[in-house]
């Protein structure tokens, strides 16, 4: 894909702004554990719940809802839905208070809490350390993999021209955005993580209010409403692959 000059310009100048306010909150983040990790629990809930709705797009999962999209038309929309009832309302909603009151920092120490430690408290921390371990690693590898294939389209430069192995041109992207996320992330601790998401939450906002904006004009340009719709049909029907993806199902090709 080539970009112009301001779109690179855009790019740069978002990672700077992330990369300076991570370092710019890290002196608050560094006062103590509480605030590191929680930003000394004085963040306001709408930012928080700004930040997780954030955290609820990636690359990644775009992929992955585009090929559920694909292969199962616009039902498919309900399957994210599986994801936030029990964690946004269960986890959020009501474990939520319990886990403020407790003051623990880390799933591990509410086992502490909740079931003592005894040998059966024990072995369930062990479980939910080792499951935050398991869980950490696949996350990282799905984003990984998600920021890679996407870079390597979106971003013109090339670094060693493969596409396999462990040093192609999609590895070499991953491991340098991952590393400037990492590096706001870890140097700023919560407060930072918040801050960059609500920023990012904006932008997909406004990105995503944009080209609905210009669809809906191009689509208008074309004619009636909806014109480009049957277009997308008749390719659908030309080339046999993803039919119907707009108002059908797989059971009814």
């Amino acid at each position: 894909m080539k970009l112009r000059a301001w779109d690179l310009g855009i790019i740069v100048a978002y990672f700077l702004v992330v990369i300076l306010t991570g370092l710019w909150v890290s002196r608050r983040g560094a006062k103590d554990l509480d605030s590191y990790f929680l930003g000394g629990k004085s963040l306001p809930w709408y930012l928080l719940g700004i930040s997780d709705a954030s955290g609820m797009f990636d690359i990644s999962g775009t992929m992955y809802l585009v090929s559920i999209l694909f292969v199962y038309g616009v039902k498919s929309i309900w399957l994210p839905w599986l994801w936030p009832v029990f964690n946004q309302i269960f986890l959020m909603m009501f474990l939520s208070g319990w886990l403020r009151r407790s003051n623990v920092l880390t799933g591990a120490e509410w086992i502490q809490t909740r079931f003592g430690r005894d040998r059966g408290a024990n072995l369930a921390h062990l479980s939910v350390v080792f499951f935050a371990l398991v869980n950490v690693i696949g996350m990282l590898a799905y984003a990984f993999k998600g920021i890679g294939k996407f870079a390597v389209v979106m971003l013109p430069w090339h670094f060693t021209g493969t596409n396999g192995g462990p040093f192609s041109d999609e590895n070499i992207y991953a491991i340098i955005l991952l590393g400037l996320t990492s590096l706001y992330a870890i140097k700023g601790g919560m407060i930072s993580v918040v801050i960059t998401e609500v920023m990012q939450f904006l932008i997909l906002t406004l990105s995503a209010l944009a080209i609905g904006t210009i669809a809906i004009w191009l689509d208008e340009r074309h004619g009636e409403p909806g014109s480009l719709l049957p277009s997308l049909h008749d390719d659908h029907r030309h080339h046999g692959a993803g039919a119907g993806v707009l108002s059908h199902g797989p059971q009814e090709h």
